[in-house]
């Protein structure tokens, strides 16, 4: 099979070099669009940031062949890339995955993994048969799962990258001192709530995903505060409390943008639309983007979860928990 990847970083290489090592052929897109030069491809992978899907696009016009019937998948975080690539390619060329597999980047800028997780997929097409990429990234070690909604799926994965991330970003912590913080951790489950409302809204069933529970997640979410408080928080601090998360690792390194408009933003557009309220995934977003766009404002909230907590009230008009 010859793999096309575009996104040479950690999550793109990890995939890519997987696939290589069960006797695929693996290229990757250069990073500048104007070095793109076509080729055969069976796969691509897209793999960049969801703000870069648009260049992505750019890269697979001019990198696949004419009259190519490669297969496009996206494992990228967030909502809405799917619906790019399928207006620029077709919906029945386009699977939706969600990777739950912990990458960093290790030696060389190639991605590592911890161990446990895995990779499933959903067809965004009607048409869309996808069996033999459950057979080829489990021939290269990975568990697999098939889901039939695709928009489901990328909700489903939406929760956990929802949770302790973007407040984690703007307070300049890691997530084990985040869920020390009670104020600031009922306004991450209430963010889980609301994403949980927005989903019903949608008609969109949660879809449990390789190693993680989803619907176990908004059970647990729904349970009284402190409840929920004492269950999730001993289980964040023990999965993932040291690591940093994507978001802080953007603003760390001034990247001036990240993706919160895809994560929180897309929970608090979609709550709009559906009439449902969601202050905290909205206060979210527009806090961290204004400090992406002006790092200075971060000193407002480094280190400060009460400065966070106010601007959530204020756009509630009220507490988090009745």
């Amino acid at each position: 099979m010859k793999v096309y990847v575009v996104g040479r970083g950690a999550v793109g290489t990890y995939l890519g070099e997987l696939l290589r090592g069960i006797g695929n052929d693996v290229a990757y897109a250069p990073r500048d669009v104007a070095g793109v030069a076509p080729v055969e491809a069976d796969l691509a992978l897209v793999t960049v940031k969801a703000y870069d899907t648009p260049g992505a696009i750019e890269t697979l016009r001019r990198a696949l062949v004419r009259g190519s019937a490669a297969t496009i998948v996206t494992p990228q975080n967030g909502v809405g890339n799917e619906e790019l690539l399928a207006a620029a390619f077709g919906p029945d060329r386009v699977v939706a995955a969600a990777l739950t597999v912990p990458v960093d980047a290790g030696a060389g800028g190639i991605g590592v993994a911890a161990r446990g997780g895995g990779i499933a997929f959903a067809p965004v097409g009607r048409s869309s048969a996808h069996n033999w990429l459950l057979a080829a990234f489990a021939a290269a070690g990975l568990e697999t799962r098939a889901v039939e909604d695709y928009r489901s799926l990328k909700w489903s994965k939406l929760a956990l990258n929802v949770v302790a991330n973007a407040a984690c970003a703007i307070l300049d912590v890691l997530p084990e001192r985040l869920v020390r913080d009670r104020a600031a951790f009922d306004c991450e489950l209430r963010a889980v709530r609301e994403l949980s409302a927005v989903m019903k809204a949608q008609h969109l069933a949660a879809v449990d995903l390789p190693r993680y529970p989803v619907r176990a997640l908004f059970a647990v979410a729904a349970l009284p505060a402190s409840l929920a408080r004492a269950i999730l928080a001993s289980r964040i601090a023990g999965a993932r409390g040291a690591k940093p998360p994507s978001l802080l690792l953007d603003l760390r390194g001034a990247k001036h943008r990240t993706e919160v408009d895809v994560l929180n933003g897309a929970v608090a557009s979609a709550a709009r639309e559906a009439r449902v309220a969601a202050p905290v995934n909205a206060t979210y977003a527009r806090v961290l983007n204004a400090i992406a766009a002006e790092p200075q404002r971060w000193n407002a909230y480094r280190g400060r979860p009460g400065a966070l907590v106010a601007e959530v009230l204020a756009t509630a008009k009220g507490p988090p928990f009745p």
